[in-house]
């Protein structure tokens, strides 16, 4: 969430950096609210301090000047109550507006709207060392690990059912991930899957994203299926204020994710590219906003070093101002090499959110010499299960329709291939 008066500055150029985002800055009805709720903020403040001046002449008023007085002091109550009130209304209208403002996104971004428009970074690996082009759907099921008809007779299309050696193979790549992350210096969390509206707020995902989300109850409680395991990582310290010297902060976790994926359609519809539940280990990073860019540089780093250890070719590209998320100033995406599609496909991004997120959450930072601040948060994907194993099944078949398993993954698995029925 902005500070409204960060964006009415004309320093900040906020309409015309979020026009990139498509989105359109009311400026003058956002000046109109925020003038406002001031003046009914100024307005309970004067009532106040006179009502307090009234209060003190009552006590050595005479018989004749008190009744005025005393009339005086009950309309002073109700003009602050009244101001109050006000400024309440206001106030949430304010809030209401401001938590719909995407972030500002970063000026170094290239301009435009798709992928088609990212700026390509870097490329690791050799997409042509694959010896196959089959579909990690037409793998799987001949290796007798993937089944989606009883998936979808569980739970309707796009679950996804693993077995034997596939969910083997599935608890090997979270493990390992979980491992490199703690050589990296991440702490690892055990969180919970089910989070309360605040805690979707901070982050970003309220209210604009709810039709994205899945919904339920406990008692009177409306909870929410966590989309990511940013959700919980990052408001474990929302309302809390941190020692700015003792960041930054680096969290992991491994969790269920839920996603409605409303409007996506075609190929990624198909398999184990973009599912309703699947699980993924998060990286979280909360740093001092000075060095966020840094921290994100360093974070994209962590996220590929996952695929290198698994010798999969990727390459990293800086997204469009237009096509960054509703929370983030910058991002980079990992695009894995997917033989079955003879294309490079996201399967990480990695996101500088400055100090939006934690405005929104009330992160905030104190430094030795007393000034206070919000903290800088980050989250990369560290890496989605289920599509590191299409990309382990499409970049690991070998012609005689056995694939070969990631070197760095055979003392979790305690197999190196895995062979059709």
């Amino acid at each position: 969430m902005h500070d409204p008066r960060v964006l009415l500055d004309p320093a900040t150029d906020a309409a015309r950096k979020l026009a990139r985002k498509g989105y359109s800055l009311d400026t003058a009805s956002l000046e109109s609210l925020l003038a406002r709720r001031n003046a009914a903020i100024q307005r309970g403040d004067e009532a106040r301090a006179e009502a307090k001046r009234v209060a003190t002449s009552v006590k050595g008023a005479s018989p004749q000047e008190r009744p005025a007085l005393v009339e005086r002091a009950r309309e002073l109550k109700g003009v602050v109550a009244a101001a109050e009130e006000e400024h309440r209304t206001l106030d949430a209208e304010l809030t209401d507006l401001l938590l719909g403002i995407p972030n500002l996104p970063a000026d170094d971004l290239p301009d435009g709207t798709s992928d088609a428009d990212a700026e390509f970074v870097r490329s690791w690996g050799d997409p042509d060392a694959a010896q196959g082009s089959a579909d990690h759907v037409d793998l799987g099921e001949k290796l007798g690990i993937l089944d989606l008809p009883r998936a979808t007779k569980l739970s309707g299309p796009r679950f996804a059912v693993l077995r034997g050696r596939g969910a083997k193979l599935e608890r090997a790549l979270a493990r390992y991930f979980l491992d490199l992350a703690e050589g990296n210096g991440y702490t690892e969390f055990s969180v919970p899957t089910l989070v309360n509206a605040t805690t979707m707020t901070g982050t970003g995902q309220l209210p604009k994203f709810e039709q994205d989300l899945f919904k339920t109850g406990v008692g009177d409680r409306e909870l929410y299926l966590i989309p990511t395991a940013e959700v919980p990582l990052t408001n474990l310290h929302a309302k809390e204020t941190l020692a700015l010297e003792e960041l930054p902060l680096a969290y992991t976790a491994h969790t269920p994710c839920f996603r409605s994926e409303a409007g996506s359609y075609g190929r990624d519809t198909r398999g184990l590219v973009r599912l309703h539940e699947f699980s993924k280990v998060e990286l979280v990073r909360i740093v001092d906003p000075a060095r966020s860019r840094e921290e994100l540089e360093l974070l994209v780093t962590h996220a590929e070093a996952v695929l290198q250890g698994l010798g999969l070719a990727y390459r990293v590209v800086k997204l469009a101002a237009g096509d960054t998320s509703f929370s983030a100033q910058v991002t980079y995406d990992l695009e894995v090499w997917l033989p079955g599609q003879q294309a490079y496909r996201e399967i990480a991004s990695a996101s500088d959110f400055g100090t939006f997120q934690a405005r929104r959450a009330a992160i905030r930072t104190k430094a030795k010499d007393g000034a206070r601040g919000f903290a800088a948060t980050l989250n990369s994907s560290g890496l989605p299960i289920g599509r590191t194993l299409v990309a382990v099944l499409e970049q690991g078949q070998q012609p005689d329709g056995s694939v070969r398993i990631p070197e760095a993954l055979v003392p979790y698995t305690g197999f190196d291939v895995l062979t059709p029925l």
